[in-house]
């Protein structure tokens, strides 16, 4: 299986939720895939997710307020199991370089802390930032 572009460049995707309840994640994937139209089925073909509250609703987290057939599937780690989402675990150690702990999130963007990551060049990517290899992806794929 091919992996997403997402996947393959580590493009950081943020999104603040107001509360932690699974609304608010339906509504925030509701309004990605507006923003992003037939592309977010091509970028996001798959969500992996932990067993916290806010993604219980995998049907609504799954179903596409554009078309009939669903924009993605959704998969659930094991409890305990954080190397289930290695990539995420290790963009959250990432953004504690630049946001420690106990960082008022108050007064930051989500489009802050994700331009910042974007342009972060990493040595799995080698020593190219996401941004640019996600620019590069998305044009041959165009």
């Amino acid at each position: 299986m091919k992996d997403t572009i997402i996947r393959l460049t580590r493009y950081p995707v943020i999104v603040w939720v107001p509360d932690h309840t699974m609304e608010s994640v339906v509504r925030a994937l509701d309004r990605m895939e507006r923003r992003m139209g037939a592309k977010f089925r091509e970028v996001f073909r798959s969500i992996t997710v932990d067993n916290g509250c806010e993604f219980q609703e995998c049907e609504g987290m799954e179903r596409s307020k554009r078309a009939r057939k669903p924009r993605t599937k959704v998969f659930y780690c094991h409890p305990y199991s954080a190397y289930e989402r290695g990539n995420n675990e290790n963009m959250n150690r990432i953004i504690r370089r630049f946001f420690p702990k106990g960082t008022n999130f108050d007064n930051v963007s989500a489009a802050e802390v994700e331009e910042w990551l974007a342009n972060y060049p990493r040595q799995i990517l080698g020593w190219k930032t996401s941004q640019m290899l996600y620019g590069e992806y998305m044009t041959v794929a165009a």
